[in-house]
């Protein structure tokens, strides 16, 4: 009899980070877990039985959100509700070095957040709560004293970290900027010896391009569930 291969980190993106590297920031148990609400609306299930989903259903309250990033489609039981089901493609490889003459790079922190939740909410890169920042380093590009650019760190599953919240200002697009910080952060990802991932929507082919000509190749096709809890 064949051993069945173990699942990829990458696969299952989200329970990898919280059963591995994030698994300190960890809420639930053994069938369900999720981020803090305030940094991440990301969860995932052990499996897609019907204890896990009520594990699942048990850490949501109110309005409360569940993202999940799983290799196929989530068979939803009645009780949730489906806000969002598309695909996205998963993209790793270091992005090219890329620097840009005179525009300095900083390290955004707490006193940033306000500026980089103004930034997230005018360019919609996906889901970004108050600490958000803190699953790792934000880097940003100020014009001014606007933040006009930024990237940081999200996941991170096994030895891979994911690169997040990628955006630009839409009076500021065209002049490399999101080269710039993707290089940055991801040349940071590889000098601790990680390998740098992200997600785009399938549907966000302008993306997908930017990615491809910083040297990324898509891995795989991930579906992206959103659902809430009708119970």
């Amino acid at each position: 009899m064949s051993e069945v291969p173990p699942i990829h980190p990458l696969d299952r993106p989200i329970w990898s980070a919280l059963t591995t590297r994030q698994r300190d920031l960890a809420e639930g148990g053994a069938d369900a877990r999720r981020f803090p609400v305030a940094i991440a609306p990301f969860a995932d299930m052990v499996d897609m039985s019907p204890k896990s989903f009520t594990a699942l259903g048990a850490l949501l309250s109110g309005p409360d959100i569940a993202v999940l990033f799983t290799p196929d489609p989530v068979p939803v039981p009645p009780e949730f509700k489906v806000l969002l089901a598309e695909t996205g493609e998963q993209m790793i490889g270091t992005p090219a070095e890329f620097s840009l003459p005179g525009v300095e790079i900083v390290t955004l922190g707490a006193a940033d957040v306000p500026a980089m939740m103004a930034l997230t909410e005018m360019t919609k890169p996906g889901p970004f709560s108050a600490r958000t920042h803190e699953l790792g380093t934000f880097l940003g590009i100020r014009v001014g004293d606007e933040l006009v650019a930024m990237t940081g760190e999200r996941m991170k599953p096994g030895n891979y970290t994911e690169m997040t919240a990628v955006c630009v200002h839409p009076d500021q697009r065209g002049r490399g900027y999101a080269q710039a910080l993707l290089s940055a952060v991801g040349r940071q990802i590889v000098a601790r010896g990680e390998i740098p991932f992200l997600h785009v929507f399938t549907s966000n082919v302008s993306a997908i391009a930017l990615y491809r000509r910083q040297g990324m190749e898509i891995r795989r096709r991930l579906h992206i569930t959103v659902l809430q809890n009708q119970g």
